[in-house]
C-alpha cells in the first residue's frame, strides 16, 4: 500500500470568521498547544503516509510559520516530506485572490499538476474542520477489501435540523454502500452517517474525476460528482467509532475546547499507542504558579504566569494572569497578558491580546465573547 495526503486548509474558513480573518482554518489553535490542522496531518503520518500536500488559498503565513519544514512531524525529506500548495494563479488572471476557489473540487483542479505527478497509488484526502485521530491505514485496507471506487470516514450521529444544515451526510445499506447522500439540506433532521472530511481513493480515479469535471465546469464534489455518480460508481462508508468534534461555528469551537476537559475526550485523542498527535515544538520554561493561585479543572500550556483565579479553561503557551483576578470557562491563546482585578467568564482571548486592570467581560456558551488579535481592552 503506497499512499499520500492532500489537506484543504482553507475550505471552512467561513465557518468561524473571527478566527480566520488573519489566518486559515487549519492554523487556527486549539487545545493549548495544537492547531486544528495537527490532527489531519498526525493521522497521515501515524499511517505511514510521508507525502502530504497542504492545499492553501489565502492568508497562510502563520500556517507556513507553524508547518516550517515539516521536521515536528518526520516530513522534513528530501523526497516526498510536505508540499504547501498555493492556488494557482495564470499571469492574466485578474481576479482577487478570494475568487480563485470557492469548493473542494476547484481547489483540487488548482493542484492537478501535483497529482498527475503522484506515483502513490492511493490518495487521502482530509480538511480540518474535524478533529479526531483515527487509523488512516485501516480506512484504506477497507477500501481495498470492499473495492471501492471512493470510501468517506463517518460517524453516526443524530442530527437536529439546525446542524444538519452545515453538514454532509449519507445513507447506506447494510455493507456500507452508500445510497444517498444529502449536503448541507434543510428542515431534515435524524440518525445518519456524518462525513467527517476524510476520504480514500485511487489517485488514478481521483485525476479522471477531475479531468472530467473541468471539461464539464463542475463545481461541487458532493453533488456533481458523487450525488450524481451513486448509481454507476461503488461509494462506501467507514464508520469511525472513536472520538470525533466539527467545528462549523464559534459556539461549536467553544464547545470542542470545553470538552477537553473531560478525562475521557483527552484520552480517547491524546492517549491511543502509536497514533500520537504531533504539533510544532517549542522549548518554553514550565508554567509558574504563585502562592496565590488557584486552578480548577482546567488545561494550562508551558510558559504561563499564573496569579489568580482559573477555573475550567484552556490557556495557551505565554499566557499571563495576575493576582487577584478570576478567569472561568474561557479559552486563553498565546502571549495574552490579563491584569488584576480583572473578571472574565465565557471569553475567547486570541493571541497577544492585552487585557488591563479592573475589567470585567462575560459572553455565554452559545455566544461567547471574542477578543480580536492584539486588541487592548
Amino acid at each position: 500500500m503506497s499512499a499520500f495526503g492532500l489537506i484543504f486548509s482553507n475550505i471552512h474558513d467561513n465557518s468561524i470568521p473571527e478566527l480566520t480573518r488573519r489566518r486559515t482554518m487549519a492554523s487556527v489553535p486549539f487545545g493549548c498547544r495544537y492547531r486544528l490542522i495537527d490532527f489531519a496531518l498526525s493521522n497521515m503520518v501515524n499511517a505511514g503516509i510521508s507525502k502530504v500536500g497542504v492545499i492553501v488559498h489565502n492568508n497562510y503565513q502563520s500556517l507556513l510559520d507553524h508547518l516550517g519544514n515539516g521536521k515536528d512531524w518526520d516530513l522534513a525529506r528530501r523526497s516526498g516530506g510536505i508540499k504547501i500548495l498555493p492556488p494557482f494563479i495564470t499571469a492574466y488572471d485578474s481576479q482577487a485572490a478570494s475568487q480563485l476557489y470557492t469548493s473542494k473540487l476547484q481547489a483540487l483542479m488548482g493542484v492537478m499538476s501535483f497529482i498527475e505527478h503522484s506515483e502513490e497509488e492511493y490518495v487521502v484526502l482530509s480538511d480540518c474542520d474535524c478533529i479526531c485521530n483515527i487509523d488512516i491505514s485501516d480506512v484504506i485496507k477497507k477500501h481495498e477489501e470492499s473495492e471501492a471506487d471512493i470510501t468517506f470516514v463517518t460517524k453516526k450521529e443524530y442530527l437536529s435540523d439546525f446542524k444538519a444544515s452545515s453538514r454532509t451526510f449519507f445513507e447506506s445499506d447494510e455493507k456500507g454502500r452508500i445510497r444517498q447522500i444529502y449536503s448541507k439540506p434543510k428542515h431534515i433532521s435524524g440518525e445518519f452517517d456524518v462525513s467527517l472530511n476524510i476520504m480514500v481513493m485511487k489517485t488514478k480515479l481521483l485525476y479522471l474525476l477531475l479531468t472530467d469535471a473541468m471539461a464539464r465546469d463542475l463545481k461541487s464534489f458532493d453533488t456533481d460528482i458523487v450525488a450524481k455518480r451513486l448509481g454507476e460508481m461503488e461509494f462506501y462508508i467507514y464508520e469511525f467509532d472513536g472520538f470525533y468534534a466539527a467545528i462549523g461555528s464559534m459556539e461549536e469551537y467553544f464547545e470542542c475546547n470545553m470538552r477537553l476537559l473531560e478525562k475521557d475526550v483527552r484520552r480517547a485523542l491524546f492517549d491511543i499507542p502509536e497514533r500520537s498527535v504531533y504539533t510544532k515544538i517549542k522549548n518554553s520554561p514550565p508554567t509558574l504558579y504563585s502562592s496565590d493561585a488557584c486552578v480548577k479543572n482546567s488545561l494550562i500550556a508551558d510558559g504561563c504566569e499564573i496569579e489568580g483565579t482559573v477555573e475550567n479553561c484552556i490557556i495557551f503557551r505565554g499566557a499571563k494572569i495576575n493576582r487577584n483576578s478570576v478567569v472561568r470557562n474561557c479559552i486563553i491563546m498565546q502571549g495574552t497578558y490579563i491584569g488584576k482585578n480583572v473578571h472574565l467568564n465565557c471569553v475567547i482571548s486570541d493571541k497577544n491580546v492585552l487585557i488591563k486592570d479592573d475589567r470585567e467581560l462575560s459572553g455565554h456558551p452559545s455566544i461567547p465573547f471574542y477578543i480580536n488579535k492584539g486588541v487592548t481592552i
